[in-house]
């Protein structure tokens, strides 16, 4: 590798090159959207020079030019063209859903998100070509240069770049960037990023979130680098390949290769350009953890004599492979030694930039955290960082279990989506000697063709490890949830996640053993939580940092008894927490560490050693430590009563009132918190006080109804109208629901409230009157009918098929049994569960067999029971029905 003050200077040169021409014809109007946590670089984030660092370590060249910047931005339907006016700014490259991007607005899969941005046309000289660079675009970008189509791509992890010589005009250039990002509605990778809830996932991170850049390069260039360390035959095997911008010949170019350590010399080949080279490395400096030492590269392409082309690079001499120790017993093996993997499941979410880091200063810190926490290992979680993380844990000194990101749905489109981006991610990443491991499967998301793609794998990339399918079994509280008859086909690794408590995976020959995931201790840190109004949570519920060291340190007890039994490799959840979970070792901030990290240390070493190197490479790092969570209740109040009232002790204070079922209370400093608020409508404010806002008197109403009626106002949420038309149901139309209810008054009612729909209160009037019917009362099954045919098709296939049901059962009126009928059949045509879908036949057969409609009955019926074998209630109907017996309760 380059030698520190030399890899300063290059890349510090390159920063300075950038910062020219690039962003000064930008709008400067920017600010950080508040509503979430933010880390200790939010405030370093400058908008006119935003992640300024080369991006592409691996291969370095001086002429590029930085496009990070403001840019500017509009949302348009999906069907949209080219637009003719954008509507603001935004800072790129952070997602625009994020913080740090100026907008934190969501997309939705029918929409699009537009780029532009200006640029002024670099000097070309003749035969140089400008390409266009885009770090990673989630997830469909189609380019345009002054209204020329440049092309589309689709990933959303993946570096893609586009010549733009062609297209450029004098002076200004105008750049257009088109965006398509489904999330997990659609055929494409997402990781945890997800437009609804599903279990414990993120927010999205649409567009653009890594860097944009240029880069001048002669007509024919060197194309990219493959680099194959081989220490037991002290080689390294390079493939360069070049590209000629005009023809594919590529005769009378020689590529030279220079491999040095720092000044010195180490090896120097020369051949015609498209042949593999071998470096010769005589006794090599090995890269590890604890000595991760970088050859540097300098690679030029030459023609007549001449240099055409040169970027500079590095390696590392390492070998990573299943071999078995003095025991027989198949482990990890790290340069032809023994080396347990210490890890940790980092999933690289950022409070304020979401899946784009503020700095990289930010982005070095996470490995620096867990190297400072002892852990030699990062499991890198369903996501592909810059270049740049990869770069730093490649000089820090980080083993890398790499995850593919999950297939995006279990499709053809989506397999063969996932298996062209996950082809494109071992290529993108194949030079970093830190990455030891390929995860291809996690937990059986979009798992298919097991076998096939894990020896896909290992067959394209024989030099690491493949771990096929990381948590196929999956324990929980010592229960397997996840069985699977023939789990880690074709692997390396035999993998199990269990949690919270540790255990082995099970022996199989040729397979290291390894625990991929465990822990997930909850301890949330009040002041440092991205949702505040949502309960703590972990694995095994939340507890306090002296209680989770007691836990930790007995799961890593654990973890030796099992590591002397034959497993190679832990990963613990998680280093920091994400979002709602709060079960990381620090805040999701980076601010707090939940034990001090040489307790954490410490702990670890009872395993394996802390790496001979980690206080060197962990020198930046810092962090406060977290003494308790919270202080108790009784002197919270007390401090209240001395008169401490600021607004962030009055949340907390409502909060802990909550907590402690203390009403009254939490009612008194709600109401004291929302007046001192000077601005309301903030997202974090909003929903602080959706939750605290239970009648129509308190003080949040009113600010909830407004919030409800401010013109395309982004922090009105779908949960607050249903709070307010929930309130309105309870205090102003429960009383008008009588045995003959006027349904002009209710209506009446929703009408003063508008521009709420009232959707919400008609549907509570529906389920008022469902369960009247269900207990018999007067004229209930008439204000069922009159209330549900209040409607029109927005009901899912559940309500339909429940309101269909009661009327068969409470009713013998034939006109509520025919409308039971439109109901039952809405219900089918809605159903997408084939597991309910039976039910809903098994509804409309009755209905119609009650209504004397037999023969048609029995037709429905004959299909539920097909639809369903082994119920016997859906079959007994089918027998009674063919006997000529009622189905219905009560019926003589």
């Amino acid at each position: 590798m380059f030698q520190k003050e030399r890899t300063s200077l290059l890349l510090g040169l390159c920063s300075a090159f950038i910062t020219t021409a690039a962003m000064a014809q930008e709008p400067t109007t920017w600010h950080i959207q508040q509503g979430t946590i933010l880390t200790r670089w939010a405030e370093q984030v400058n908008p006119t020079k935003v992640l300024p660092e080369y991006p592409r370590p691996q291969m370095v060249r001086p002429q590029w030019q930085n496009l990070n910047g403001l840019w500017q931005y509009v949302i348009t339907d999906k069907t949209s063209g080219l637009p003719e006016s954008y509507a603001g700014n935004i800072l790129v490259p952070y997602p625009i859903e994020s913080a740090l991007s100026g907008v934190k607005k969501p997309i939705k899969a029918n929409e699009l998100l537009w780029y532009k941005h200006n640029f002024e046309k670099p000097a070309l000289k003749t035969d140089e070509r400008l390409l266009l660079h885009f770090g990673a675009v989630d997830f469909e970008a189609t380019v345009y240069l002054n209204g020329k189509e440049l092309g589309t791509h689709r990933g959303g992890y993946q570096h893609f770049t586009l010549d733009a010589t062609n297209a450029l005009q004098s002076g200004k250039n105008e750049l257009v960037v088109k965006v398509w990002d489904p999330t997990d509605l659609g055929p494409n990778p997402h990781g945890k990023q997800v437009l609804s809830p599903q279990g414990i996932m993120y927010t999205p991170s649409s567009g653009i979130w890594q860097t944009v850049w240029m880069e001048t390069v002669p007509s024919t260039f060197i194309e990219s680098i493959r680099i194959t360390p081989d220490i037991d035959k002290q080689q390294a095997i390079a493939h360069i390949a070049v590209k000629d911008s005009k023809s594919s010949d590529l005769s009378g170019y020689t590529v030279v290769l220079t491999t040095k350590n720092g000044s010195k010399m180490v090896s120097t080949v020369k051949l015609p350009a498209g042949k593999p080279a071998l470096l010769s490395i005589a006794n090599p400096h090995l890269w590890s953890p604890d000595d991760p030492f970088l050859y540097d590269l300098e690679v030029k392409l030459v023609k007549n004599g001449k240099v055409a082309d040169e970027v500079k690079s590095y390696f590392g001499m390492r070998k990573i492979a299943i071999q078995k120790d003095e025991k027989g017993r198949d482990r990890i093996f790290l340069n032809n030694q023994y080396t347990f993997n210490l890890g940790t499941l980092d999933q690289g979410f950022w409070p304020d930039g979401l899946y784009t880091a503020p700095t990289d200063a930010a982005l070095k810190f996470d490995i620096e955290a867990a190297k400072a926490m002892g852990f030699n290992t990062i499991r890198k979680h369903i996501k592909i960082e810059p270049d740049r993380w990869y770069y730093h844990a490649d000089k820090i000194g980080m083993l890398v279990w790499q995850d593919m990101v999950n297939p995006g749905n279990d499709t053809q489109d989506g397999h063969a989506e996932f298996e062209k981006e996950s082809a494109e991610n071992i290529a993108q990443l194949y030079n970093h000697p830190c990455i030891t491991t390929w995860v291809l499967f996690n937990e059986k998301w979009g798992q298919y063709d097991q076998e096939r793609l894990t020896r896909w794998i290992k067959q394209t990339d024989p030099s690491r490890i493949v771990n096929g399918h990381s948590g196929e079994m999956l324990y929980v509280n010592d229960l397997l949830r996840s069985p699977s008859p023939n789990a880690w086909i074709g692997s390396d690794i035999a993998d199990v996640h269990s949690y919270p408590f540790p255990r082995n995976a099970p022996a199989m020959p040729g397979k290291a053993r390894v625990l991929g995931e465990f822990g997930g201790i909850g301890v949330p840190i009040e002041g440092h939580l991205w949702n505040d109004l949502q309960a703590g949570w972990g694995y095994d519920g939340v507890v306090t940092p002296p209680i989770m060291q007691k836990q930790y340190t007995q799961m890593v007890d654990s973890l030796k008894v099992l590591e002397q039994e034959g497993l190679s490799a832990s990963i613990y959840t998680q280093p920091f927490d994400v979002e709602s979970e709060q079960n990381g070792l620090m805040t999701y901030d980076r601010a707090i560490i939940k034990l001090p990290a040489a307790i954490i240390r410490n702990i670890h070493a009872r395993v394996w050693p802390v790496t001979k190197n980690y206080l060197a490479s962990t020198k930046a790092f810092s962090a406060a430590v977290a003494d308790t969570i919270n202080k108790d209740y009784a002197a919270r109040l007390q401090e209240y009563k001395s008169g401490k009232n600021d607004s962030a002790f009055l949340r907390s204070l409502t909060l802990l009132a909550l907590q402690n079922k203390d009403a009254v209370n939490a009612a008194r400093f709600s109401a004291e918190y929302i007046n001192k608020l000077k601005n309301p409508f903030q997202e974090n404010n909003l929903i602080f006080i959706e939750r605290v806002t239970t009648k129509r008197t308190d003080p949040g109403f009113s600010i909830l109804e407004k919030s409800v009626s401010i013109a395309g106002m982004a922090n009105s949420p779908r949960s607050i109208t249903a709070k307010l038309e929930t309130i309105i149901f309870d205090d102003e139309v429960k009383s008008l629901l009588t045995e003959k209810p006027d349904w002009n008054k209710v209506e009446a009612v929703i009408h003063q409230h508008q521009p709420l729909e009232g959707e919400m209160i008609r549907g509570l009037c529906v389920i008022r009157y469902l369960n009247a019917a269900s207990r018999d009362q007067q004229n209930a099954t008439q204000n069922l009918v009159e209330a549900a045919t209040r409607y029109d098709d927005r009901y899912h296939a559940g309500a339909y098929n429940d309101w269909a049901w009661t009327l068969f059962e409470k009713s013998n009126k034939k006109e509520e049994l025919e409308k039971a009928v439109e109901w039952s059949q809405k219900a089918i045509s809605k159903e997408t569960d084939q597991f309910r879908v039976a039910s809903t036949m098994d509804t409309h057969a009755n209905l119609l067999y009650k209504l004397g409609n037999k023969q048609e009955a029995l037709q429905w019926q004959e299909k539920a029971v097909a639809a369903s074998p082994g119920d016997t209630e859906i079959k007994d109907n089918f027998e009674k029905m063919k006997r000529g017996e009622p189905t219905w309760p009560n019926a003589n």
